[in-house]
């Protein structure tokens, strides 16, 4: 399960909104909140954000065993 709360403050401060990072993935913006509110991205979606938000530290949003809501 995706922390989805860590992966939006990584994206602010990126510079990145939903809509921005939506769109640099090649889908949809409703698309892209589906997968935030479910927490599930496929694996090449995760890769793709990792390379541009430089997310040094993945396991810790993507593979999050606790996560709140």
């Amino acid at each position: 399960m995706i922390n989805t709360q860590e992966l939006r403050g990584i994206l602010a401060r990126n510079g990145y909104s939903q809509r921005k990072m939506a769109k640099t993935l090649g889908m949809t913006e409703k698309t892209f909140y589906a997968k935030m509110k479910k927490g599930v991205f496929d694996s090449d979606e995760i890769m793709e954000m990792i390379s541009i938000l430089q997310i040094e530290q993945p396991a810790e949003i993507f593979f999050a065993k606790d996560v709140t809501q």
